[in-house]
């Protein structure tokens, strides 16, 4: 059997960013092809630095799908671990490294014997800054290997190992990235009155959106504005002529998210017209849609897990966090679950470290309930 640690601590020590993941992708092929090496049903494409694996099924008559993503962030590493990243400013600070090894030894589990329906074990690049989900689908990598049903995970330090979290309705937010370019005109500090201050005009505006949230939004529905960059000037007596604000939009409904993004347009004509400069907005969605589990698929993963001894099956409530899973599960009926791991500290950081505990554990629950699946055990 494949030893699930050292697997991880490889991916760890090689993290890169989304559609760069050329050593990830050749390590994980060598490790596929010796896998599927004796198993005839067995094969293998790739798109960009992704990876699709494909087990035709003795009837066929379905796909089964399991996601695993593979890019890191750029964030240096403080884990002080002896496998730390060996890519300076980059790491697998959101697990996604945990992701491809429970892939990788569902994949081996998978293949004891070929099951009754196809089963997909997609390895998809760029989940973190290109949607690498979206593009998959729109660019036709899945062809005839396209799932009916998806399945896929996302690591949660907060929770101990074993638990299993989801729910029968949204899981993660949707997102949209938000730019706005306010542009004045620059002058000395000592005369303010012949110039246009775009700080003065950005200042206004972060405060302004925070308005959105407080009162255009629902507070049942809820929602965030986050403005977490904002960069002007070169010194302390130029006024700058340009400030750029950088920020997210997270909802768990698209209209949600579409009122908020129109929202923001609106404030930032008003700045403009206030202030007598002008704004430019660049919205960004791509494939961040909404994470919406499909109902009935999730109660029966529900059940499931709730009568896996080992598992700890939580009914979670949705989170503001974003993934481009949710494009997919908007083409394809699936659900998303947390994987609890046990962390200290939050993902994105750099010194998230999962319990590698949850390996073998995962990779022996899924693998249950995919074969289930794929075996007409379950509906």
């Amino acid at each position: 059997m494949m030893d699930l640690v050292a697997v991880r601590r490889q991916l760890h020590q090689i993290p890169e960013i989304g559609l760069e993941e050329f050593e990830t992708q050749a390590y994980l092929l060598g490790l596929i092809e010796d896998l599927i090496s004796d198993k005839a049903f067995a094969s293998v494409r790739t798109w960009r630095t992704g990876i699709l694996v494909n087990l035709t099924g003795r009837e066929g008559s379905r796909t089964i799908g399991w996601r695993s993503d593979m890019d890191g962030l750029p964030v240096t590493e403080e884990t002080g671990l002896p496998f730390s990243s060996q890519h300076e400013g980059r790491m697998h600070a959101c697990g996604h490294d945990i992701h491809m090894t429970v892939g990788l030894g569902v994949l081996e589990a998978m293949l004891d014997q070929q099951p009754l329906d196809n089963v997909l074990i997609l390895f998809q690049p760029a989940e973190e800054n290109e949607a690498g989900g979206k593009l998959m689908y729109e660019e036709g990598a899945f062809g005839d290997w396209l799932p009916d049903i998806f399945y896929g995970l996302h690591v949660r330090p907060d929770f101990p190992v074993g638990t299993f979290a989801t729910n029968t309705h949204t899981l993660f937010a949707g997102t949209c990235e938000v730019l706005v370019t306010i542009t004045g005109k620059g002058g000395h500090a000592a005369f303010p009155h012949e110039a246009n201050d775009a700080i003065v005009a950005a200042a206004h505006f972060v405060t302004q959106a925070q308005t959105i949230v407080s009162r255009n939004v629902d507070p049942i529905e809820g929602g965030v504005v986050t403005f977490g960059s904002l960069h002007a000037g070169t010194t302390n007596n130029v006024i700058a002529e340009e400030a750029t604000v950088y920020g997210t939009i997270r909802t768990l409904t698209q209209d949600m998210n579409q009122l908020i993004q129109r929202r923001v347009q609106e404030i930032a004509a008003g700045i403009a017209t206030a202030f007598g400069l002008s704004v430019e907005v660049s919205l960004k969605q791509g494939g961040y849609l909404p994470v919406e589990n499909n109902p009935e698929l999730a109660k029966e993963f529900m059940t499931f897990f709730d009568k896996e001894e080992g598992v700890d099956l939580v009914d979670c409530l949705p989170a503001m966090t974003g993934e481009d899973f949710g494009y997919l599960l908007h083409q394809v009926p699936g659900v998303m679950f947390w994987l609890g791991v046990g962390a200290q500290t939050a993902l994105h950081t750099p010194t998230m470290s999962p319990d590698e505990r949850v390996l073998p554990l995962a990779v022996t629950h899924i693998s249950h309930f995919l074969k289930a699946k794929a075996n007409h055990e379950l509906s």
